[in-house]
This record gives structure tokens, sequence and C-alpha cells, in this order.
């Protein structure tokens, strides 16, 4: 097997798209796609986004210090591609993309309505490491749509079809092949008929 080297680069892939909507009033509401976030602690239950400081996002976190990661969906994936590309600075892109602008139940940073999952966000800190800062951020609650839930009460995101970003492309995530520890599960025994 044959391997090329590359000059070091991001290359853990896919990534989460996902959009960030920010603002403590309607008159600053904003939304940023981003793609570097992730989990960092399971108890606290905590996030970062990264983000550039030249993005028109960067000052209304940085004076609010909370935000809302909403997971998108394929049929998100138009207003995430756009809320990335086109500024907040003169337009409003809840209403470019005919989002809807939705009260969080612990901050004042508003929810996107059409995102299965809004994660709401309180920042803790804030890390300066180069081409972007990182905003490292407490989850405070996480809000679900009702429809995924199936009548025993498990939640099935993947019903949202939701998409995943790589090497600037957007990707409709697969079938499950598998389930955590299912690696390691002994095969059920099952009974001979006689």
């Amino acid at each position: 097997m044959s391997k090329t080297t590359w000059k070091p680069g991001t290359m853990v892939y896919p990534v989460p798209a996902v959009m960030v909507s920010i603002g403590a009033n309607k008159d600053e509401f904003n939304i940023i796609t981003i793609a570097w976030t992730g989990t960092i602690c399971s108890d606290p239950a905590m996030t970062y986004i990264s983000v550039r400081k030249e993005r028109h996002s960067y000052n209304i976190l940085k004076k609010n210090m909370e935000f809302v990661i909403n997971l998108t969906t394929k049929d998100l994936a138009f207003a995430t591609d756009y809320c990335g590309v086109k500024s907040g600075k003169d337009i409003s892109k809840f209403s470019e993309m005919n989002l809807t602008p939705e009260k969080a139940s612990k901050i004042n940073a508003p929810l996107i309505k059409e995102s299965p999952v809004n994660i709401e966000c309180i920042v803790k800190d804030i890390i300066e490491l180069g081409s972007h800062d990182m905003f490292l951020a407490e989850v405070v609650a996480v809000n679900v749509d009702d429809k995924y839930f199936d009548e025993k009460g498990k939640f099935h995101l993947e019903k949202a079809n939701p998409i995943a970003y790589s090497h600037g492309e957007y990707f409709e995530l697969g079938k499950v092949i598998g389930g955590f520890g299912f690696s390691v599960k002994k095969p059920s025994k099952k009974k001979k008929n006689k």
C-alpha cells in the first residue's frame, strides 16, 4: 500500500455541519454554519465551537457568551450552506432561509425551530488558537423534536436525515452498520426445533 504525505492539516473528516444561532435579542439574531464543533466532556456536558475573529458572529458570541448548536438535516442542507457563505452583517439569515427563531429554555440565543435537535450552551472560556478561537461551553439544555421518538421513548435522529461535511461537500449519513459494543457482543443461542 502506498501513501502520500501532505503538510499538516485538519483531516478528521467527516464532521458535523451545524447551524449555530446567536444573539440576545431579535436585532442581533444570526446564524453561522460551523464544522469545527464536538463533544469535549460528558459530565458536565460540554462542547465547543471554533470561530474566526473576522466573522460577523464572533463579536456577538463574545458579547453574549451563549449560543445554540442546531443539528442539520438533508432538508436543511441549502440553508446550512447559505448560512456559512453569507454574512449576517447586512441580511437576516432567519428571514432569507425561512427559518423560525424560537425561544430557548435557558438562554437568550434563539433555537432554530426547523432543526431536530437544539443544544443550548453557555460559554465558559475562549481560547485563542490561531486562525480560529475556541469557545468552550457548558450544555445547559437540549431540545429534541418529539416526532423522532418511537413508542418506547427511543430517539431516532436517523429519521431526520442528518448530514455531515467532508472536504467542502455535504453528505447524507448511511445505514447503521453496528451499535455500541457490537464487536464484543456474544451471539445469542437459538433453540433448535426438534
